[in-house]
């Protein structure tokens, strides 16, 4: 990693993980495999602070401390890259059981439980899922029905939130955003 530590993919520590990683890595990656709009690509630190926005939109109860995981739910992907969902079913069990052990890692590391708790579960699917809604139809390509039948309705937002978050930034102001919201919800 950029910041010297040294992780190892099948067991990883904790105290190997570091938030500037995180944000650097996932502000480079690209979702839908950079087949979106947009002179910048959409990247996944982007798609988690809209998560986050989402999931603080329809659950307005959810505490600091489940906002950091939603925010956090696709960083394991800073070390394995993001792959979209038919790809990942395919490789299957391997390629989950990596992602499971980065995720528990990240979350130790942040002062989240190894195995998060159920409720909080559904809240980053529903959240991720009306992201990839507004993904899809936003910078994707994929018409309103087609979106609906794979994702669900999603939860929408502000016109004005909805247009900052769905306009990709520029790979800098992603990583800087990601690492402010992180150390809003810190704090």
């Amino acid at each position: 990693m950029l910041s010297g530590r040294r992780l190892n993919l099948l067991d990883p520590s904790p105290l190997d993980v570091e938030i500037e990683d995180i944000a650097h890595g996932l502000s480079r990656m690209a979702r839908w495999n950079g087949q979106t709009e947009g002179d910048n690509i959409f990247s996944v630190a982007q798609h988690a602070l809209l998560v986050e926005r989402l999931a603080r939109r329809a659950f307005p109860d959810i505490d600091a401390r489940w906002r950091m995981a939603v925010l956090l739910h696709d960083a394991p992907e800073y070390v394995i890259g993001d792959m979209i969902s038919p790809f990942k079913a395919v490789i299957g069990g391997d390629y989950k059981a990596v992602e499971a052990r980065l995720l528990t890692a990240i979350s130790l590391r942040f002062g989240l439980p190894a195995a998060w708790p159920e409720p909080l579960v559904k809240i980053v699917k529903a959240a991720d899922r009306s992201a990839a809604y507004l993904e899809a139809t936003r910078l994707a390509g994929f018409a309103s029905h087609e979106a609906r039948r794979l994702f669900g309705q999603p939860t929408r937002l502000d016109p004005a939130i909805e247009a900052d978050y769905l306009s990709p930034w520029t790979a800098a102001a992603a990583k800087g955003r990601f690492l402010a919201r992180f150390e809003e919800l810190s704090s």
